[in-house]
């Protein structure tokens, strides 16, 4: 673990275009907050819901999302992205007469596509710059819930049994769709497959409640998973931190009121349970013997390293309180506000949480540079020859 690095400007990356668009406005300013706190110099940029990409001291305040703003094109500076061949880092052109900066690191808050999902550490991967959290592959695979369930049962990592199938299936065969979520037995949860903060999920107990619910998650998603619904259910969470061998915290319990963590249990009643604000829906550690509460911290771990997840990510627990089992749930690579209050819980300060990630993702920078990526070979040679050569060449 590299903890005394010599950092000195990191990128802030939020918003895009995204349904969680504002949750990640959220996790980017406490961000902007606690690195500023840490002596980092901090650049904020904002990516809009329409995929403009912006740079601005004035985006590090919430006051300036908070009042609506409209005209950004007028109010902000673009955000031009450049390669520095000398230093491997990303150069923010700062606008006319104001010169560059170039971003030592770059520290990724986005949540759901088009910045969570892979998109964005592509990117970095490209540039070759160190960056926080999952790499590209860990951060696709456990965008999608499907491919997580997937990799859960090759591990041999108990979760609930689900039915998937995309847009086409649904419009062309709609009858043996329906035929095999039955098969699971009423409720079912109906989620869209690749997205977050409970955004387009819906419980069904009948057909009628079923297809409803399946056209509302096809809004958000053209592929849907259907879960069997554990009606005795505790929402467990637990968060992780590090490379190889990650580190998990307490367990958090999360109480709600409508069958399953809604988004409003998250983010609204009470503050919200993600930004651990809502004091009254989070019991931390969880009402869990210490048996149970040991194998879903293993299983935790164990899902972290065959994800091939890095630097942070929460995976997302059901137990069952009637049959005392547990289920894998889902992953997210970069939970909501980093659940620094979990973190908080579990001794790790939100300060020192921060300067951990940006360690771990040096670690993994310094890392993949003793990998080479160059292979010598004749092959262009033998290309250029007449017998491999196109006629007329």
């Amino acid at each position: 673990m590299i903890y005394n690095i010599n950092m000195k400007t990191v990128g802030v990356f939020f918003g895009s275009r995204s349904p969680e668009h504002d949750v990640s406005i959220i996790t980017g300013q406490l961000i902007i907050s606690g690195l500023k706190k840490c002596g980092y110099n901090v650049i904020p940029i904002y990516i809009d819901k329409k995929g403009k990409w912006y740079s601005d001291s004035r985006l590090a305040s919430m006051k300036f999302f908070t009042q609506n703003p409209t005209d950004l094109d007028k109010k902000l500076s673009a955000f031009n992205i450049d390669f520095n061949k000398s230093s491997g880092r990303i150069v923010k052109q700062s606008g006319f007469l104001k010169g560059n900066a170039v971003l030592d690191i770059a520290f990724p808050a986005f949540h759901g596509q088009n910045g969570e999902d892979g998109t964005f550490q592509g990117m970095c991967e490209m540039l070759n710059v160190p960056y926080v959290g999952c790499d590209v592959t860990s951060s696709a695979i456990t965008m999608d819930k499907v491919l997580t369930k997937m990799i859960y049962k090759a591990n041999d990592i108990p979760t609930v049994d689900f039915v998937s199938f995309n847009l086409n299936e649904w419009r062309i065969d709609k009858k043996n769709v329906i035929k095999k979520i039955k098969s699971l037995n009423w409720p079912v949860i109906i989620k869209p497959a690749r997205l977050g903060s409970s955004i387009g999920i819906s419980k069904a107990k009948s057909q009628k409640e079923l297809e409803f619910a399946i056209e509302v998650a096809l809004h958000y998603d053209e592929k849907v998973i259907v879960e069997k619904m554990i009606e005795n259910l505790v929402d467990v969470t637990c968060c992780l931190i590090g490379n190889d061998n990650p580190i998990p915290s307490l367990l958090q319990e999360s109480v709600f009121s409508s069958g399953f963590f809604s988004y409003e249990d998250k983010y609204l009643k009470g503050g919200g349970a993600q930004t651990g604000n809502a004091t009254k829906s989070i019991i931390i550690p969880a009402r869990l013997n210490s048996k149970i509460t040991k194998e879903i911290q293993n299983a935790a771990v164990k899902a972290y390293q065959v994800l091939g997840c890095s630097g942070i990510a929460r995976v997302d627990f059901l137990y069952d309180k009637k049959t005392g089992r547990w289920y894998a749930n889902e992953v997210n690579t970069l939970p909501g506000t980093l659940y620094h209050h979990l973190w908080k819980a579990s001794g790790v300060p939100f300060e020192e949480l921060l300067k951990k990630l940006i360690g771990f993702a040096e670690e993994k920078y310094q890392k993949k540079k003793q990998i080479t990526y160059t292979f010598n070979s004749n092959i262009l040679t033998q290309a250029s020859s007449n017998k491999l050569s196109l006629k007329g060449a």
